[in-house]
């Protein structure tokens, strides 16, 4: 049986520290469950990682489902999370609940993700009265990015830092199991996770929340647009991959691949008998 929603509260009691990244493609939501990842997330992120989109707010539901889809074949142990995209929750309860739904019903998600503190707890509160466990996500809100003027650091003076504190508490009380807070100071951080038992995955927000997520392909190296500074890059896989693409034109090109390793025959019998039926 795979990871509950049980589980990860067990370890948040217990102290345990919880693991989270991000997966878009079923090999990569494969290796990632066979390492013993607790939480995947199929983040909205995929539309500057994957989709070459600037931004997370083009990504449209029918992206956002065609993705967790394969992730989700790829999982056997992992609690899966679908990141709810830009305009599919926000304009009433109603689409909320139908586009968070649908995250379960069509992707197999176990929760949906979204973003928003104080003004989103109606719509959290009625995802997780519809029987669909929600995470929320405050701080650094990509889908806000306009309205916050850019990717900065939240809550670092004190009207801003007591707004995320309400937002903790908005959404622990519409039932929200957990939360990812993104850029913000680590002392902020510490606080909502020890006065709330919201699960607090953090992301740019310092050791002391209850687990922690990054981009899969920021640390394997692979995103390289921009790297931010709460990113530990693991490993750098995009100039290997580089390496083996120009190998690969090379040896086409100069006749060493593909030999006779990579290649198939027929029998000789076979051969002869085909020339003599063409010739």
């Amino acid at each position: 049986m795979g990871i509950t929603l049980l589980d990860l509260q067990r370890k948040k009691r217990s102290g345990e520290k919880i693991t989270m990244l991000t997966a878009y493609d079923e090999p990569m939501a494969r290796m990632i469950d066979e390492a013993g990842i607790d939480m995947v997330l199929v983040g909205d992120s995929v539309g500057m990682v994957i989709l070459g989109y600037s931004s997370t707010v083009p990504v449209t539901m029918e992206e956002m489902l065609h993705h967790t889809k394969a992730v989700r074949r790829g999982i056997r142990h992992a609690f899966l999370v679908g990141d709810l995209p830009f305009m599919s929750y926000q304009a009433s309860k109603e689409e909320a609940i139908r586009n968070a739904g649908r995250f379960i019903k069509e992707a197999g998600c176990d929760a949906v993700k979204l973003e928003g503190g104080e003004e989103m707890a109606d719509k959290v509160q009625g995802i997780v009265r519809a029987g669909i466990p929600v995470l929320g996500h405050i701080g650094l809100t990509p889908q806000s990015i306009s309205k916050l003027s850019g990717y900065r650091v939240q809550g670092r003076d004190l009207a801003s830092a007591k707004k995320l504190l309400r937002d903790a508490s908005a959404l622990e009380e519409a039932g929200a199991f957990g939360v990812v807070l993104e850029c913000i100071p680590y002392q902020l951080a510490k606080a909502i996770t020890e006065r709330t038992s919201l699960i607090t995955i953090g992301i740019g927000a310092g050791p002391h929340c209850d687990g922690q997520v990054l981009v899969i392909h920021d640390i394997l190296g692979l995103f390289e647009k921009f790297v931010p500074r709460f990113v530990k890059v693991y490993a750098h896989l995009a100039p290997q991959i580089r390496e083996a693409i120009k190998q690969f034109k090379d040896e086409v090109e100069s006749g060493i691949f593909p030999d006779y390793k990579h290649a198939f025959s027929m029998e000789e019998g076979e051969w002869k008998r085909l020339l003599e039926d063409i010739t």
